[in-house]
């Protein structure tokens, strides 16, 4: 009986219309990720984030405690009208990111971020490990 049903029996939930349709039919439905590297050299990390078809208007990179939040969003109107201005073709798209990242061991004073080609370049500078102070007491 299970041979002539059109999907899988795997997690199969009958309230959700699209859990029966493959994985590739879904796959434009979902979000891509904000790809992130992260490398470390001597004294900074860097990190690199891929935000194709932003422009730099577009990206918001905001530091709160110790919290490095990126921010991008992207809108478009296509619209094409005939002589009459009624509607021929009308397009919309949105895209947007967000990605948070943990700023300890980095001095966020002095992070810079550059974008080019669609790659957003982010220079995060260690803190210098702080000397340890010693002073000599005089007894009374």
């Amino acid at each position: 009986m299970f041979g002539i049903t059109p999907f899988e029996r795997r997690d199969f939930d009958i309230f959700d219309p699209f859990n029966a349709f493959d994985d590739d039919f879904m796959s434009g439905a979902r979000f891509a990720p904000c790809r992130t590297d992260i490398r470390e050299e001597d004294d900074k990390y860097v990190m690199e984030t891929e935000l194709p078809g932003f422009c730099k208007e577009d990206i918001g990179i905001d530091i709160s405690d110790k919290i490095l939040t990126i921010t991008a969003k992207h809108e478009t109107n296509e619209d094409q009208k005939d002589e009459k201005g009624k509607y021929i073709r009308r397009e919309r798209s949105t895209s947007s990111y967000k990605r948070s990242f943990d700023l300890s061991g980095v001095d966020a004073d002095k992070i810079d971020a550059q974008y080019t080609n669609g790659i957003l370049t982010l220079n995060l500078p260690k803190k210098q490990p702080e000397a340890p102070t010693s002073r000599r007491l005089e007894v009374r």
